[in-house]
C-alpha cells in the first residue's frame, strides 16, 4: 500500500479532504468488482439494469432511486430462485446455486461501481438520513470495493447504528444496520 493511501485511509475510512484523497482505490477484480459470477450476470443482463439504470448519469439520481426502490438487500427477489433439490454451497445458503431474478439493491450497488464512487460520495451515502437502505449500498459498496484491511477504518464510527434494515426478500428478517 503505498504512502499517499495509507494516510488517506486511516481516521475514519479516509475523510481526509482534499482533491488527490478524494479518489478511493479499489481492491479485488475489477471486472468483477468481487461480485459472484452468477449474480454478476444476472445484474448485467437485467432488463433493470440495462435500461432502466442504464438512463440514470449521476450519483444523486442513483441515490433517489436507491431511497424510492430498495426494500431488502438480499441478492435475490424472493421466490425467483430455484434451489430445491441442491445441497450444500448450491444450496440456496450462500447464494451461488441457480439464478433467479437479481435483487434491485444489487443492481443499484454495480450502477454505483459503475459511477466510480469518490470518498465525499460515499460519506454521502454512509451519513444519509433519509434511507436505512441507501446507507446499507454503501456499507455494501465498501465492502465489495475496498482493502478488508480498511474495512474496520470506515465502519467504526457506524458500529453502534441502532436503525433498521430488512436483509431479507419479501419481509420478516429486520436487522440492525450495524
Amino acid at each position: 500500500m503505498d504512502e499517499d493511501y495509507s494516510a488517506s485511509s486511516s481516521a475514519g475510512g479516509g475523510k481526509k479532504a482534499g482533491k488527490q484523497h478524494n479518489t478511493l482505490p479499489f481492491w479485488g477484480n475489477e471486472s468483477s468488482m468481487n461480485l459472484n459470477a452468477l449474480i454478476l450476470a444476472n445484474i448485467q443482463s437485467s432488463s433493470y439494469f440495462k435500461v432502466h439504470l442504464f438512463k440514470l448519469k449521476t450519483y444523486h439520481e442513483v441515490v433517489d432511486e436507491i431511497y424510492y426502490q430498495v426494500k431488502h438487500m438480499e441478492p435475490w427477489e424472493r421466490g425467483s430462485r430455484k434451489t430445491s433439490g441442491q445441497t450444500g454451497m448450491c444450496g440456496g445458503v450462500r447464494g451461488v446455486g441457480a439464478g433467479g431474478i437479481v435483487s434491485t439493491a444489487y443492481c443499484l450497488l454495480y450502477k454505483l461501481y459503475t459511477l466510480r464512487l469518490t470518498r465525499k460520495q460515499i460519506n454521502g451515502l454512509l451519513n444519509h438520513t433519509d434511507s436505512a437502505y441507501i446507507r446499507a449500498l454503501g456499507f455494501m459498496y465498501l465492502r465489495y470495493t475496498q482493502p478488508p484491511g480498511d474495512l474496520y477504518d470506515w465502519y467504526e464510527d457506524y458500529l453502534q447504528d441502532e436503525e433498521e434494515i430488512d436483509v431479507k426478500a419479501g419481509g420478516g428478517q429486520v436487522s440492525q444496520l450495524s
